[in-house]
């Protein structure tokens, strides 16, 4: 399965070639997906050929072939061509009112544990518990935000950015390696991270020691 970006690119890449026979550009891309930058579109496309689902050719300037398309979606292109879809939010592959989001490892709602930024796993997400822009999931691991609804083993829902509103629930990287889910206390220059729990304190840092990596939006549970 595809995350929300690379579903999004490779289904503009297939209508642009189907409508002019070229690849559209790094900037078009780029345009199209709404990043800052040419080396999201670079990641982006080296994870779709990874998958398969395109190939470079060689020997030709921004000539990419769409391999194959997933399951749905090939469903859909035999039905009468419509305009390109990107900038609207892809479909999870097996279900129409949600998206697929990339799992992005554990993060701590107690002691900071170390950040991880590889995709472990993917989950269909309902549409209308996304926001704007890109989002990711965590598997929650600890209990100091229980007051605030938050348990051991959900799944955070984030939508990423580098900025958040006072009382909000963030995930934070602390000192450049420690991740962890705590309500964001501005205080001057200062930064509070604070707990839900009343068994943890409330952590001080410099706000040069903390980095905001995008707020809570919603939480997933099994039972």
């Amino acid at each position: 399965m595809l995350t929300k970006k690379q579903y999004e690119l490779l289904l503009f890449i297939n209508e642009r070639l189907k409508e002019t026979g070229v690849s559209p550009s790094f900037d078009e891309m780029k345009e199209a997906l709404n990043l800052k930058s040419k080396s999201g579109i670079h990641r982006l496309i080296t994870a779709l050929e990874e998958r398969g689902f395109i190939k470079r050719l060689a020997h030709r300037a921004r000539a990419l072939e769409v391999v194959k398309l997933p399951d749905t979606m090939a469903s859909s292109m035999s039905a009468p061509t419509r305009a390109p879809a990107a900038a609207n939010a892809p479909q999870a592959a097996n279900d129409d009112n949600a998206v697929t989001v990339s799992v992005m490892g554990r993060i701590a709602a107690g002691t900071p544990i170390e950040a991880l930024q590889e995709e472990v796993n993917q989950i269909s997400v309902p549409i209308e518990m996304m926001r704007s822009g890109d989002h990711y999931a965590l598997e929650v691991h600890g209990d100091s935000m229980i007051d605030a609804g938050i348990f051991d083993g959900d799944t955070a829902i984030i939508q990423s950015g580098a900025t958040a509103e006072n009382g909000e629930i963030i995930v934070a990287l602390v000192e450049g390696h420690e991740a962890t889910l705590k309500r964001l206390r501005r205080k001057g220059e200062m930064i509070a991270l604070e707990a839900a729990n009343p068994a943890y304190e409330t952590r001080i840092f410099r706000s040069d020691q903390v980095r905001v990596q995008g707020r809570l939006v919603g939480l997933m549970r099994k039972y």
